[in-house]
């Protein structure tokens, strides 16, 4: 039997299946994009904000929170001002007969913020945030070199972040929602000297070739 919402939205759109059974239906969407803005909103003004009652924004919220779509609370941070400016991802390869070592050490890096299990070239992907270049190279070849599950490791060095989101939802493209347009690049200007121009690697490939 699925269990769902005791507020059905009347609005259209097609629901989506979450948790242990509670349909997601164009409302709870809603609700989640407002939160998404500020998850400390009270629930007279998320009523106000979805366009439905206060009962039903309140018993909606927390069947959101029984059935597991809302995980948790949190606050996000500057982790520049937090002492932690350097972020940096690090692909590894590991010995597949030894993933639940790799898992086990893992857990015990608290500079790791975030690890995924991977497709292609490299098994997993780690996302750390450390205090200074150094912090890397210790991680990279001392600590996790050091780790018998892990073969071999790629960093590559994160210089800014363009987008974070807290989440992303079905609603952000709904039908008949135009695409949101991207701002107008910036037109091209020469590095000025003492700062850094990169040039791909095919590129100087072909440079190369031509002396």
């Amino acid at each position: 039997m699925t269990e769902t919402s005791s507020n059905p939205s009347t609005e259209g759109g097609p629901p989506g299946r979450i948790g242990i059974g509670l349909e997601l239906d164009a409302t709870h969407l809603k609700i989640l994009e407002v939160l998404r803005e500020n998850g400390r909103i009270s629930v007279a003004a998320l009523a106000e904000r979805v366009g439905i009652s206060r009962a039903n924004a309140y018993t909606r919220f927390e069947a959101l929170r029984a059935d597991g779509a809302i995980r948790r609370f949190t606050a996000e941070i500057d982790h520049t001002r937090a002492g932690l400016g350097i972020t940096a991802l690090i692909f590894v390869t590991v010995r597949q007969q030894m993933w639940r070592q790799f898992r086990a050490e893992l857990a015990q890096m608290p500079e790791v913020e975030y690890c995924a299990i991977t497709t292609g070239q490299h098994d997993a992907m780690i996302q750390i945030r450390v205090a200074d270049v150094a912090a890397v190279h210790t991680m990279v070849t001392e600590r996790l070199a050091n780790i018998p599950a892990v073969k071999a490791t790629e960093t590559v060095f994160i210089l800014d972040e363009v987008i974070r989101r807290p989440y992303v939802l079905p609603s952000d493209r709904g039908p008949g929602r135009p695409p949101r347009r991207s701002a107008p690049a910036p037109a091209q200007e020469p590095v000025p000297l003492g700062k850094l121009g990169f040039v791909g690697a095919a590129e100087g490939r072909a440079g190369l070739g031509k002396e």
